[in-house]
């Protein structure tokens, strides 16, 4: 899948819990060497210490890798405060550019049009290379793409939690690439032990390959600190479901 002009694998890695240590340092580098092409972080991570984390731990970063950061979340989307959040971002993650910048929340106080703009701003800078949007409607992607191209939605999706499958066909069916953030959490079919005992796999690496065939705009980002865990998740790569385990599964 293309995502900010690179080719990466279908699965990639959230880090809201990624610390700036050596050890995950060491992790970061490791999961890159075990095939990983994204790399999903946000201002607001671990008190911007992700960022920090993923720019000291891939500086210079691997030109195979994408790099895609958030602003905008808590304390508003205002022009002020993503300026401030985004030249913060670029410094955390030692960037001359970020590959794709996500307004974290539409900020109820601040029209759309402001927040996006100011985003659009550091693009044509040359300091963001694409733009996405997270958790929203298919209304609101529609009102973002009439001012800026959108390239990412990031929302809540996986095989328990179904409220944005009219999101994802819309993404599917307008070239954006959808981001399902919490892929493997929350309930499931009793089908799901089963599959993944007949196929021994684990039940995590059965929902993401649920996933990989519910659409192929989607590129789902579990989030670990383990390399083992996210070579388990990469596995998931492999596994193609059969008609009759996607609908049990569905």
């Amino acid at each position: 899948m293309e995502i900010a002009g690179t080719e990466v694998a279908r699965i990639g890695l959230g880090t809201n819990r990624l610390t700036s240590t050596p050890e995950n340092h060491a992790f970061l580098r490791e999961a890159i060497d075990a095939g990983l092409g994204l790399i999903d972080t946000a201002h607001v991570y671990t008190s911007g210490d992700s960022e920090r984390a993923v720019g000291e731990g891939l500086s210079p970063k691997p030109e195979n890798v994408v790099v895609a950061t958030k602003g905008g979340y808590g304390g508003g989307a205002t022009p002020e405060v993503l300026r401030a959040q985004i030249d913060q971002s670029l410094e955390s993650l030692r960037a001359d550019t970020i590959d794709l910048y996500y307004l974290h929340r539409i900020d109820p106080e601040t029209p759309l049009e402001d927040s996006l703009g100011v985003i659009a701003e550091y693009r044509d800078a040359g300091k963001i290379q694409e733009i996405g949007i997270s958790a929203v409607t298919v209304d609101q992607i529609e009102a973002a793409r009439e001012l800026v191209p959108i390239a990412a939605v990031q929302n809540h999706y996986n095989l328990g939690e179904r409220g944005h499958d009219d999101e994802v066909d819309y993404c599917e069916e307008n070239g954006i690439v959808f981001v399902p953030y919490y892929p493997v959490k929350g309930d499931a079919p009793p089908a799901l032990a089963e599959i993944a005992r007949s196929r021994n796999a684990s039940p995590e690496q059965i929902a993401l390959a649920w996933l990989l065939r519910r659409s192929p705009a989607i590129l789902p980002i579990p989030g670990t600190l383990s390399i083992e865990h996210l070579r388990e998740n990469l596995a998931a790569l492999d596994i193609e479901l059969s008609d009759g385990e996607y609908e049990a599964l569905t």
